[in-house]
C-alpha cells in the first residue's frame, strides 16, 4: 500500500510541475516580444498542459483502483472517488500540491521566463530519459511522448539564453540578473522526494548531466553562475511560496464556484 501511495504521489508531483509551469507560460499569451515568440511560448504552455493531463489521468486511474484513497486529499479531506484529472487539478488545496518552487515563481521579464524554462526543461529531459525505464509502462509511454516536446523546449530556451548573453550590454545584464534571481530555486531540482522510489531514478546522475549542460551554455554566452546562494526548497512536500495560492485562486475559481461544471 505504501509503495502504491508513493507512485501516486510521484505522478501528482510530475503532473503538478507541468500544470503550474504551463499556467505560468500561458500568462505570456498575447504579451510576447514578437508574434512568433508569443506563439512559441503559448505552444510550450499547451505542451505542459497536455503532459499534466496525461499524468493526472494515470494518477486518477490508480487512485480509483485502490480499496481506499490511500491518503490522497482534496482541501484537507479524503478525496471523493472516483478521482478525475479535473478533481486532482482543481480541487486540491495549496498544501496538497507537490510542484517544484521554480515552476510557481512569477515570470518576471522575458529573460527570467526563458532562463527558467531552460533550467527546468534540461532537468526534465534528464529525468524523463530515466523514466523511459520505469516499470509502469504508462509512465514510460508518457515520458517517451514528453521527451519529444521537452527536447524542443530545451533548444528554444537555450537559444534565448545564448542570444541574450551574447547580445547587447543591456540584454546581458538582464539574463545575468535572471540567473541571480532564479538560481536559488535550482538546488531543489536534485533533492529526490521521499515518494520518488522508482528503481530507475538516479538524481545524482541527473544533477551531473544538468551541471555539465548548463555550465557549457553559460560559458558560451559569457554568463556566470552565482558562487553562493541559499537553496529554496519544500515544494514537493507541500511547502510553497505565496505565489502558488494566487495561481490556484485564478485557475480553480470556475470549478470551485460552479462545481461539476462541464463544457
Amino acid at each position: 500500500m505504501a509503495t502504491m501511495k508513493n507512485e501516486i504521489d510521484f505522478l501528482l508531483h510530475l503532473a503538478d510541475n507541468a500544470l503550474i509551469i504551463g499556467h505560468r507560460n500561458s500568462e505570456w499569451c498575447g504579451h510576447g516580444p514578437i508574434l512568433e515568440q508569443d506563439i512559441a511560448i503559448t505552444n510550450i504552455a499547451l505542451d505542459y498542459i497536455g503532459q499534466a493531463r496525461n499524468f493526472y489521468q494515470h494518477a486518477a486511474k490508480l487512485i480509483n483502483q485502490q480499496p481506499t484513497n490511500i491518503g490522497v486529499t482534496l482541501t484537507g479531506n479524503d478525496i471523493e472517488l472516483p478521482a478525475t484529472e479535473d478533481s486532482l487539478a482543481y480541487l486540491r488545496d495549496v498544501r496538497e500540491f507537490k510542484n517544484l518552487l521554480i515552476t510557481e515563481i512569477p515570470n518576471g521579464d522575458w529573460a527570467h521566463t526563458t532562463l527558467r524554462l531552460f533550467l527546468l526543461s534540461e532537468f526534465e529531459l534528464q529525468l524523463f530519459t530515466q523514466l523511459l525505464k520505469h516499470t509502469d509502462a504508462q509512465v514510460a509511454a508518457i515520458a517517451e511522448k514528453s521527451i519529444k516536446e521537452i527536447s524542443y523546449h530545451v533548444k528554444w530556451s537555450q537559444d534565448w539564453v545564448l542570444r541574450l548573453g551574447d547580445g547587447t550590454e543591456e540584454s546581458k545584464q538582464k539574463i545575468q540578473a535572471a540567473i541571480e534571481a532564479i538560481w536559488a530555486y535550482t538546488g531543489e531540482l536534485f533533492i529526490q522526494p521521499e515518494y520518488a522510489t522508482a528503481a530507475c531514478l538516479n538524481y545524482a546522475a541527473i544533477q551531473t548531466a544538468w551541471n555539465k549542460k548548463i555550465s557549457a551554455v553559460f560559458d558560451e554566452a559569457g554568463l556566470s553562475i552565482p558562487t553562493k546562494t541559499f537553496v529554496q526548497k519544500g515544494g514537493p512536500d507541500g511547502m510553497h511560496t505565496e505565489h502558488l495560492g494566487y495561481i490556484l485562486a485564478e485557475m480553480q475559481y470556475l470549478q470551485r464556484a460552479y462545481p461539476n461544471s462541464q463544457w
